[in-house]
């Protein structure tokens, strides 16, 4: 795949990630709830969780701000950019797969948003990490 296809590939999923944290940000500012595709009220239990802030910040929060990060260094092409996404998509998806950890074992309930979430960086982290190894072959 070309690097201006996984770029493209990328600002895509940089902005399904923006739209699916805007969304959960969105109904955490507003104080409404969020719709939960699976049922079981999963969705609600795991944002109304007091894993769902870090110090404070809601995470849907820093999932904004980590995928507009995310999408500027997509967009920025250089050599420094591509380590960079790379690094922010694997820290992020470290972080990511704890809180799915958390939801298995501690809170017991899956919030569809937030596998679908994970979903996306795991592939951002992917298609960065193909993309670094294209620029350093």
């Amino acid at each position: 795949m070309s690097d201006r296809r996984l770029r493209l590939a990328i600002v895509g999923l940089a902005l399904a990630g923006i739209a699916i944290a805007g969304y959960l940000s969105w109904e955490r500012l507003s104080g409404g709830t969020v719709a939960c595709p699976i049922g079981g009220g999963g969705c609600k239990t795991v944002q109304e969780s007091s894993y769902s802030e870090l110090a404070g910040i809601p995470v849907a929060y820093l999932g904004v701000a980590t995928y507009v990060l995310l999408l500027g260094l997509a967009l920025w092409d250089s050599e420094q950019a591509r380590a960079v996404l790379a690094s922010v998509a694997l820290a992020g998806l470290a972080f990511a797969v704890y809180l799915l950890v958390i939801m298995a074992v501690v809170i017991d309930a899956y919030c569809s948003w937030c596998l679908a979430s994970d979903a996306v960086l795991a592939m951002i982290a992917a298609l960065g990490l193909v993309r670094l190894r294209g620029s350093r072959a």
